[in-house]
């Protein structure tokens, strides 16, 4: 394909369109517009803004492209999730993605052969004949479980101004690193496969002590079962008015929803408290099936309560009472992580021993472990985990 054609195609993209607002094609793509009109000068400084962009993400344009196209969130992928892609689209893609491939193997080599006094201090990029098509096309048919556009690369968000940020280091706690409350996750990998299955699956709250790996828990389950098609939101309580539009966004998803809330309470008269009973309920639509909310807290029934909000001047006090503590029932499962006893206790301080590599004597271990759990506190998961962390950093406590 001549350059001038490469041009005016990729001009012409429909399907791919907001790959043009992508700063490494843009520059792409004027550095082609000055090959095609001859102009050297202009192809330097276009092709060395290429470069300067490119080489901030890896040295492979070939490698790039292939991920912002695997990356981009159309309409053709969105059909694809929903089931309904006509047959003009499909054309339309197949002659899009042709190109793309084409663009894929472009060197700079190729680029200066037209033109007179090319530069010849420039280094080029490096390209490969990995196949978008072939690769694309298969995102198409792993769309329920693969996910699109952002959903395909990161399986952990956050919530900025009401929009989805991708969490691009996500905690990487696994299940098996967290011993000792294994029959407690049990439950809620349960609810979760029901969730990735489709069948009714309930919020979750996770409540009981400091320290008993309430977060943990679901941040290990959210990692076990991203390639399942499940993904995490964190949710900041200050930000809990901003979830149903996104609710609503997400329930056309193909993709499975874990909304989480840590370290949830609230006071009497918090305004987020309403907020997250309609996120509980559902819109007037009813609940998407593909969200649930799992949330954490100290608290069972979440409300901090006083002697003086018990004695105010409320006439239908208990009424007050009763919508305040309905709050926590609209949470179909909840599961208790209390601290540990000390059988427990001493349980998940061998067993993270093993996982760290600590070699110390059994005895050694519970007397030490226990007089630190003294020191610190008392027992519970995160202060194993601090005492075996300590003991294999050689560090005096």
């Amino acid at each position: 394909m001549q350059f001038e054609e490469m041009k005016r195609r990729l001009d012409g993209l429909v399907i791919f369109r907001a790959l043009l607002e992508d700063d490494v094609v843009a520059a792409f793509r004027d550095m082609l517009q000055a090959c095609c009109r001859k102009d050297a000068g202009k192809f330097t400084t276009c092709c060395a803004e290429l470069e300067s962009r490119l080489f901030r993400h890896g040295d492979n344009w070939s490698h790039y492209l292939h991920d912002t196209v695997m990356e981009s969130e159309n309409v053709c992928i969105r059909g694809c999730a929903s089931g309904s892609v006509t047959p003009v689209l499909e054309e339309c893609l197949r002659r899009e993605l042709a190109l793309l491939d084409e663009l894929a193997r472009v060197r700079l080599e190729d680029l200066t052969e037209k033109l007179d006094n090319a530069p010849t201090f420039l280094v080029g990029w490096l390209t490969d004949d990995r196949s978008i098509t072939a690769d694309y096309e298969q995102r198409m048919r792993e769309v329920g479980s693969k996910g699109y556009g952002i959903f395909a690369r990161y399986h952990v968000f956050t919530v900025e101004n009401g929009q989805l940020v991708p969490v691009r280091h996500p905690d990487p706690q696994r299940l098996e690193e967290l011993p000792g409350y294994e029959k407690e996750r049990e439950k809620v990998i349960a609810n979760t496969r029901a969730l990735l299955e489709g069948k009714p699956a309930n919020n979750v709250l996770l409540y009981g002590d400091a320290g008993t790996g309430k977060s943990s828990a679901i941040k290990a389950i959210a990692n076990a079962f991203a390639e399942d098609g499940l993904r995490l939101v964190e949710v900041k309580k200050n930000q809990l008015y901003q979830i149903p539009d996104l609710m609503d966004a997400l329930a056309a998803n193909p993709l499975k929803f874990i909304l989480f809330i840590d370290d949830l309470s609230f006071t009497a008269n918090d305004d987020n408290f309403a907020a997250l009973k309609a996120i509980l309920e559902g819109s007037v639509g009813g609940r998407a099936h593909n969200i649930a909310v799992y949330a954490t807290s100290n608290r069972r029934h979440l409300i901090k309560e006083t002697l003086t909000d018990r004695t105010g001047d409320d006439i239908h006090e208990s009424d007050t009472r009763q919508e305040l503590m309905s709050l926590s029932a609209r949470f179909g499962l909840t599961i208790t992580f209390g601290s540990p006893d000390r059988d427990r206790y001493l349980y998940i301080v061998k067993q993270l021993a093993k996982q760290y590599g600590l070699e110390m004597d059994e005895r050694e271990l519970s007397v030490r472990s226990e007089a630190f759990a003294i020191r610190a506190g008392g027992r519970s998961a995160r202060v194993a985990k601090q005492f075996i962390e300590l003991c294999k950093a050689g560090v005096p406590y």
